[in-house]
């Protein structure tokens, strides 16, 4: 249930600028668009949203359990403090490695709690400003080749994205049954 290169295979292609970085996939979803369909790539404007987040880092190996782990840690404060989500749970990659990856997991929030959360929790912004978005049906396993394809998409249309990433849960990340994940994945463009 893990996805060890997708992650890495677009900080590679973004950070460092390695225009030939293709990773193994595992098997396409059948039903997320191919790089070369028109509904591919969908360019959009993201709206900074107040965000609930748990800071977070992971080996690729452990990706998946490690991200339930945070949502479920997450969700048991935001119910503790009777907090209401205003929108989609999402996963903000920040930086990435040969041998893991730095995230905030998070929820968006219509207004901040009385008291700040203390610990790991932390209120901030999620990412704002162009993006691309793209779309990925299916497994979390399986995602590696939605990646493959952004970062061929990125570079066959020579487009300079920023170093974050962000993946936009459309269905609950933690009850839906892997396989019939809806995830819109975003990438921030300079």
């Amino acid at each position: 249930m893990t996805c060890p290169l997708r992650a890495l295979a677009l900080f590679a292609a973004l950070a460092f600028g390695l225009s030939s970085f293709s990773p193994i996939a595992a098997a396409q979803a059948p039903s997320t668009p191919s790089p070369n369909s028109e509904t591919f790539a969908v360019e959009v404007t993201l709206t900074a949203k107040t965000i609930i987040y748990i800071k977070g880092n992971s080996t690729w190996d452990a990706a998946f359990e490690t991200l339930q782990d945070a949502f479920k840690s997450l969700n048991s404060y935001l119910d503790k403090q009777g907090i209401k989500a205003s929108g989609p749970a999402m996963t903000i990659y920040v930086s990435a490695d040969d041998t893991g990856f730095s995230f905030q997991a998070a929820v968006p929030i219509a207004e901040e709690p009385k008291e700040p959360p203390k610990g790991d929790i932390s209120i901030g912004k999620s990412p704002a400003g162009k993006a691309l978005r793209f779309i990925h049906r299916g497994s979390y396993g399986s995602m590696d080749s939605t990646y493959e394809g952004i970062t061929t998409y990125l570079d066959d249309k020579q487009i300079e994205a920023q170093d974050v990433f962000v993946e936009e849960y459309q269905n609950d990340f933690l009850n839906t049954p892997e396989d019939s994940l809806l995830v819109h994945v975003y990438v921030p463009i300079k």
